[in-house]
């Protein structure tokens, strides 16, 4: 973590923060000013743990020390009021040391006791400790300036301002310049929703939140800005997930005159900075970089966790002859058998075993089948139906050894790699085959450039439509669009993704060939994105960026377990907002002036 160097401490109401005071302070004199965030009345004696953002410091409130009336104050005083103390500090007593705290060595001997805003009693527990029953988040979220208060929530934003302190100065450093891009602009296609807001002064049009500053980074390029990097808000109307918000925080990057590696070089100097820094741990370097289509091969996944060490095998060849019907039928209908060896799964239970079907059926395939290789014997669901050659193929495709078991799961391969990959992580779960203290890095590269929509089987971009094709893919734009490799890249982090970006086209011509290859003929071209086009006529350089979840990185780096919990004001799962009560709706007067009618649905009878 990085170094805080104090000296703002100091204010009307404090000389000191409560969690730095340690034993070298004793005999000082200090003042403090916090929130009370538990009390202990012994009788004559009254114990206050006193916290303020820095931590909890035990205020001791003895008769005598204590004027009378300042002592029935600190009797009455409820958790969560926030008080100021002035006194001196004193080493416990031995058998009284709290080594649970920084500063259980010392207390503060109040002679001043001052209530500055009593509480009523809060609907949410403070002080209830890391691993103690919490209300349910609906609750949290709605009272959220008290949930906020928690040390162990308030620990994460610490983590979360030290990840855009060292982002900034890294990228400074690297010569890049911090621009602010506008928050109102015009629909873009990015894949998600725009959110709309309407303009009064331009009655009946409207302008859109940004779903991300790409084409104005982009445009800073043809302007001359070379580096250019944002902490940027964006915005999405999408269906929301635990690892989704509305609204959310990205560190956004754009360079010129760049290839991939130069784009590169610049994450793998950015990111070994903000783990050494944030996470104390050293991260190799260059990251792995693998293509798209080899790593949904071997790991079924685009977000491979490379922690995991179960390659994914083709096992149609070996087994689709075998005397096993769903294999034949399978292979008939021109599916897949894929699995992998787990090393050491031949030690799970019986009942461990079949649960595998379970967690291949809830990620959308049709189960999961089993065989498990130990002491030279061969026992699973479909072991029966092997011959010797069979077996023996199967064991060796699967570089399976004695006390492995061979995971099976068979199908269509949209339907076979979510399955693969959940039971990969499952089991390297269960088997405690991860090693947590491991950091891997790895460039997920040369995806597809479109990809054909499953409603209406119409060609989109698969990104968004500014990604360069590969140079040797070009002449495929317009007789085989789908074949076409795009240069852009995914960044992933032990099985997470935290960014992805692309070298973009600088070359009009070739924009509006990407353009007409998805179906957007010359004249919307220009109507949606005439301001791009016309910039790049006037001299635009080869450039590209990325964009990091800095929301994610700082849920990762804090070990929590949501980006609510890394996100001071987050919305529901339902899009709303509790503690304010956002969406809400709006005056009449305001619509009238904004020219909007709402319109209610007629219910069907």
């Amino acid at each position: 973590m990085r170094h805080v160097t104090r000296g703002w401490e100091r204010t009307a109401y404090r000389t000191r923060l409560c969690g730095d005071l340690r034993a070298s302070d004793s005999g000082s004199e200090v003042r403090l000013a916090g929130w009370v965030h538990r009390v202990r009345d012994l009788g004559g004696l009254v114990f206050i743990d006193l916290r303020d953002r820095s931590g909890v410091v035990q205020v001791a409130c003895r008769p005598g020390s204590l004027e009378p009336a300042a002592l029935a104050a600190a009797r009455k005083v409820g958790e969560e009021s926030v008080i100021a103390v002035r006194g001196r500090v004193v080493r416990r007593p031995e058998s009284a040391v709290n080594p649970e705290l920084p500063t259980g060595e010392v207390e503060v001997e109040a002679t001043e006791l001052l209530v500055l805003s009593a509480a009523a009693t809060p609907p949410i527990p403070v002080a209830a400790g890391p691993g103690a029953g919490l209300p349910a988040e609906e609750l949290r979220l709605a009272y959220r300036y008290l949930d906020l208060r928690r040390p162990e929530l308030l620990a994460n934003f610490v983590v979360r301002h030290g990840l855009c302190a060292v982002v900034r100065e890294v990228l400074s450093s690297l010569g890049f310049l911090e621009v602010e891009t506008p928050l109102l602009t015009r629909p873009t296609p990015e894949g998600a929703r725009d959110y709309l807001v309407p303009s009064r002064t331009h009655r009946g049009e409207f302008y859109a939140l940004p779903q991300s500053p790409q084409l104005y980074k982009q445009i800073l390029m043809v302007a001359g800005f070379d580096r250019y990097f944002q902490i940027a808000r964006c915005l999405r109307d999408e269906d929301l997930r635990h690892d989704r918000q509305p609204e959310f925080t990205q560190v956004d990057v754009e360079m010129s005159f760049v290839a991939e590696d130069d784009v590169f070089a610049v994450a793998e100097t950015l990111l070994p900075r903000v783990w050494k820094e944030l996470a104390g741990v050293e991260v190799e370097i260059p990251f792995a970089r693998i293509p798209y289509r080899e790593v949904v091969e071997t790991h079924a996944s685009d977000k491979p966790d490379l922690r995991i060490p179960w390659p994914v095998r083709d096992l149609t060849a070996v087994l689709e002859a075998c005397e096993f019907r769903l294999f034949r039928n399978v292979a008939a209908a021109a599916g897949r058998i894929r699995g992998f060896a787990a090393s050491g799964a031949a030690s799970l239970s019986r009942r461990e075993l079949d649960a595998l079907d379970g967690v291949a059926r809830e990620a959308g395939a049709g189960g999961a089948l089993w065989l498990k290789w130990a002491g030279g014997e061969a026992s699973g669901p479909f072991a029966k139906h092997l011959n010797d050659g069979q077996r023996t193929g199967l064991l060796e495709r699967a570089e399976a050894k004695d006390g492995d078991v061979v995971v099976v799961v068979a199908g269509a391969d949209a339907e076979t790699a979510p399955a693969l990959d959940a039971l990969r992580r499952h089991l390297a779960t269960v088997l405690r085959v991860v090693d947590a203290q491991a950091h891997r890095f790895a460039w997920v590269t040369e995806f597809a450039l479109f990809e054909r929509e499953r409603e209406t089987g119409r060609i989109l971009p698969a990104r968004h439509p500014f990604t360069s094709p590969l140079p040797e893919d070009v002449p495929l734009l317009e007789s085989d669009p789908l074949a076409v490799r795009a240069r852009a890249y995914d960044l992933v982090y032990n099985g997470n993704e935290i960014g992805s970006g692309s070298i973009r086209m600088h070359d009009p011509a070739l924009q509006k060939r990407v353009f007409r290859a998805f179906g957007l003929s010359d004249e919307e071209a220009e109507q949606r994105f005439g301001f791009l086009l016309e910039a790049l006529r006037y001299g635009a350089p080869p450039h590209g960026g990325f964009a990091l979840g800095l929301d994610r990185m700082a849920m990762l780096l804090a070990g929590a377990g949501s980006l609510r919990d890394v996100i001071a004001f987050p919305k529901t799962t339902a899009a709303r907002a509790l503690m304010e009560g956002a969406p809400a709706p709006a005056d009449e007067a305001a619509l009238k002036e904004l020219s909007i009618q709402i319109v209610q649905e007629r219910s069907h009878v």
